[in-house]
């Protein structure tokens, strides 16, 4: 009589169930590591104080500046947009400079007074002079800002969270073709690096 016969409906072998572990170890490492890059991420934005620019292509930096229509966007979630100029029949140019709050607090884009808020020369929240972002001054050309007041008046609100604001801003340059930079350094309690835009009124 044969004794060592394996009774039908007995698996013949525990390799479908050792797969099944194997799978799931899998699954939970590959989860596990993804969780820590992600808490990296986080933990280098906050040691860092959330206010490096992070962009793809030009950094926006002084001597990378970016172009016109392009966005600058803080690690915070705040990103500002400064739009293409547009040519006036009256030889001025109108662009636009968009501030989308995305961080988790309100900001005040142009800090507390208009007065200091924006300026043709520098420092301030929002600068718009004649000159390469790298020109310590512009020689032989200049740019009025006909409209500085305003701009200035409409950047000292408050900027809730996951609001949006765009503030008109109108130029006029003494000769048309001269190059002109965009500073924008939004203030706050922290760090928060200056993102320069650059380009031509023609």
């Amino acid at each position: 009589m044969d004794t060592d016969q394996t009774p039908p409906g007995t698996p013949t072998s525990d390799r479908p169930r050792g797969l099944n572990g194997c799978a799931v170890a899998v699954v939970v490492l590959t989860g596990l590591v993804i969780l820590a890059a992600w808490a990296l991420a986080e933990f280098e934005k906050g040691f860092d104080g959330y206010g490096q620019l992070e962009q793809s292509g030009p950094s926006g930096y002084v001597a990378d500046p970016l172009g016109p229509g392009a966005t600058a966007r803080y690690e915070d979630g705040l990103k500002v947009t400064v739009s293409r100029p547009r040519p006036e029949p009256d030889g001025s140019y109108s662009l636009t400079v968009t501030y989308e709050n995305d961080t988790d607090e309100e900001l005040r884009p142009g800090g507390e007074s208009s007065d200091a808020g924006a300026s043709e020369y520098g420092p301030a929240p929002l600068v718009v002079r004649a000159g390469k972002s790298l020109d310590d001054h512009a020689s032989g050309y200049g740019v009025t800002w006909l409209n500085r007041r305003e701009a200035a008046a409409a950047l000292v609100p408050p900027l809730g969270t996951e609001k949006k604001r765009t503030v008109p801003v109108r130029v006029k340059p003494s000769v048309k073709g001269i190059p002109v930079t965009v500073e924008v350094d939004p203030p706050t309690a922290g760090f928060r690096e200056t993102a320069y835009f650059q380009f031509a009124l023609d």
